[in-house]
């Protein structure tokens, strides 16, 4: 989403590290090249001129000034008003004593129905009873699509009678809501393709009947300038709560993670980050300021692989590598553990140094080493179970007679072969510094 932006802004960082004090020449230099990366990724122009003019003040600091490594200073200077930018801190959905309801707003095509079955799916998690509520009853198949995305969640939904309206909706959702004791209750609205009084005054009724504690705007990251519109219109009629993020696992701009936050004053709660119903993250601003710095998110890559991987698995086959045994069925284990972390290209996005490659290379590299790991897992399938305990024995017979059978080439086969001596030589070394570095996170296996 942001790599345009990354970019720019290492561009503009690795200049100034080449200069070698901060003069007021330079650093005018450098903030016009900031303001550039910013107004190209479709951040609102005020909100640039904002971000500027504080970065600005900090950077003209005598002690800054002066300072042994003043490349380092402005890019810390940029990295913490980035994250104020952004919202500083985590913030969370706001809770209830009682049945805790979320109203989800936004325009027709952001997501909403999508990140409702995500976020119902995320609170059932938690343990808690869910109900949403198809309040959709204009947009064909609307009510169908929730249902699925509820059954795929194992939450309750409850849609409209026909001819009812959606205030109708909503009151008797209510008193089911509390007549059978649900911990949370999501409200799933309509759109439009542009905002308009009727919308508003729709959505508006909606929440004085559900008299919601979370009016949640669910807003495309694509959306760029037209997003600050909307949200400052959904903020004075509905006074909002929070905003959620879609799609910013896609290759737009991004400025409207960047401007709605500072224009409403709402917190961005979470991001969806692709198309499952898991790929919805709570929003961590210092991470995402990593990231569009180009510094990785390193926090959130472990914390992916503790959520995701089997940690027994994972354990077995720690066990079997530091013993010597890892054997191909190890080898395929460890990529389907890895599939579960994500896409390539989002994995990618989390390693320090990656995110400020050019787009299209990380694209290219992302697509080649998904495309490599797919033929791999059908190569080691396409072996005996003796080959894949025993590789040793594969010999060029063999490795025609799997290439044919998991549609690949001989050298693709090879490649495998290769790969995976290297991370049995990878094994030996790691069981050489065994208790003299720290423990791998979960997932991180020798060979990925």
């Amino acid at each position: 989403m942001f790599d345009q932006l990354t970019q720019s802004l290492q561009t503009t960082f690795k200049n100034l590290r080449g200069q070698g004090k901060l003069t007021e020449d330079n650093i005018q230099e450098a903030l016009r090249d900031v303001r550039m990366a910013l107004l190209e990724a479709d951040v609102h122009f005020q909100v640039v001129k904002t971000f500027v003019k504080n970065v600005r003040e900090q950077v003209m600091g005598e002690d800054v000034l002066n300072s042994v490594s003043p490349g380092q200073q402005f890019v810390k200077f940029v990295h913490d008003e980035m994250e104020r930018l952004l919202g500083e801190e985590q913030v969370q959905f706001i809770q209830s004593s009682h049945t805790q309801s979320i109203v989800m707003l936004g325009l027709h095509g952001v997501g909403k129905t999508t990140t409702t079955g995500k976020l119902a799916r995320r609170f059932k998690g938690e343990k808690k009873k869910v109900l949403v509520v198809g309040c959709d009853i204009r947009r064909p198949a609307a009510v169908d699509q929730l249902r699925v995305l509820a059954e795929q969640a194992g939450v309750d939904m409850l849609g409209p009678i026909p001819g009812e309206g959606v205030a109708a909706v909503a009151r008797r959702a209510r008193t089911q809501a509390e007549q059978l004791s649900y911990d949370v209750v999501i409200y799933d609205t309509g759109g439009r393709l542009q905002i308009d009084n009727e919308l508003v005054a729709e959505v508006a009724e909606l929440v004085s009947v559900t008299d919601a504690q979370n009016k949640i705007l669910v807003i495309d990251a694509a959306m760029g300038q037209e997003s600050v519109s909307v949200a400052e219109t959904f903020n004075q009629r509905c006074g909002l709560t929070g905003i959620i993020l879609t799609k910013l696992d896609g290759d737009a701009r991004g400025g409207a993670a960047l401007s709605v936050r500072e224009v409403t004053g709402c917190p961005i709660l979470m991001v969806g980050m692709g198309e499952k119903q898991e790929d919805l993250q709570p929003f961590y601003p210092d991470r995402m300021a990593d990231r569009i710095l180009g510094m990785g998110d390193v926090v959130s890559l472990v914390e992916k692989a503790q959520e995701n991987v089997d940690e027994d698995e994972m354990k077995r086959m720690e066990k079997r590598m530091f013993s010597g045994q890892m054997d191909l069925n190890d080898f395929l284990s460890q990529i389907r553990q890895m599939k579960k972390l994500g896409s390539m290209s989002q994995l990618m996005d989390m390693m320090p140094g990656m995110p400020q490659m050019d787009a299209v290379k990380k694209a290219k590299a992302a697509e080649v080493g998904q495309r490599q790991s797919k033929k791999f897992e059908a190569i080691i399938l396409s072996m005996t179970s003796k080959e894949r305990r025993r590789p040793k024995i594969i010999n060029g017979k063999r490795r025609v007679r799997i290439a044919k059978g998991s549609g690949t080439r001989v050298k693709d086969v090879n490649d495998l072969i290769k790969q995976f001596a290297q991370a049995q030589k990878m094994t030996k070394k790691l069981k050489s510094m065994k208790g003299k570095m720290p423990r791998m996170p979960k997932g991180m296996m020798p060979g990925f």
